[in-house]
């Protein structure tokens, strides 16, 4: 089997939120794209809550707007062996270093698991301090939720951390003091 490196973070210091996967898929790996498979409902479910058509931009295009919303993207495992792209296929996995998240994201205010094989280490994440919640996971291969149940989760967390509304307005309110703060702990290392 062989061992398959995943993508680079996409975190900068205004990050809020981090959405974190599992591990990119056939279709992400090849294209060097952060959820790109197109039937992969990550872009959608986002273009939804920002009231933008993320699918119809270049990928250079949909990381900015992720960034301009704080939103950073990334994944819990830095490498693995696999064949295919399901996550139950996933052997030899090795950890991100998630502690690199605080030093470079000072505003960060939670962690979001995408699906199950995510949040399977969510006890690592939760060592850093801050909430962490659990999504339904946006692949193709979670049939059973409707895009419209993913919808309503995901705008959940994304509106507790700010990053559901106008880039402008969520930066306004983090500055401001009055965007959503459930109770967030900060540590740093």
């Amino acid at each position: 089997m062989t061992r398959l490196f995943g993508l680079p973070p996409v975190l900068d210091a205004n990050t809020r939120l981090l959405v974190l996967g599992s591990f990119p898929g056939v279709a992400s790996l090849r294209a060097q794209q952060y959820y790109g498979h197109p039937q992969n409902a990550f872009w959608k479910i986002l273009g939804a809550l920002w009231s933008q058509d993320l699918m119809a931009l270049p990928y250079a295009q949909r990381i900015e707007a992720a960034q301009a919303h704080g939103l950073g993207i990334w994944d819990v495992y830095r490498a693995c062996e696999r064949e295919g792209s399901l996550d139950t296929a996933i052997r030899r996995a090795e950890l991100n270093d998630f502690a690199r998240v605080l030093r470079e994201c000072p505003l960060l205010q939670a962690i979001a698991h995408n699906g199950g094989e995510s949040f399977r280490h969510a006890r690592h994440t939760q060592a850093l301090g801050l909430p962490v919640h659990k999504l339904p996971s946006t692949s193709p291969a979670n049939a059973s939720w409707s895009l419209e149940r993913k919808l309503h989760a995901w705008r959940t967390v994304l509106e507790a951390a700010g990053v559901a509304g106008a880039p402008e307005a969520a930066v306004m309110a983090v500055r401001a003091g009055t965007a959503d703060d459930p109770g967030r702990q900060r540590r740093h290392p």
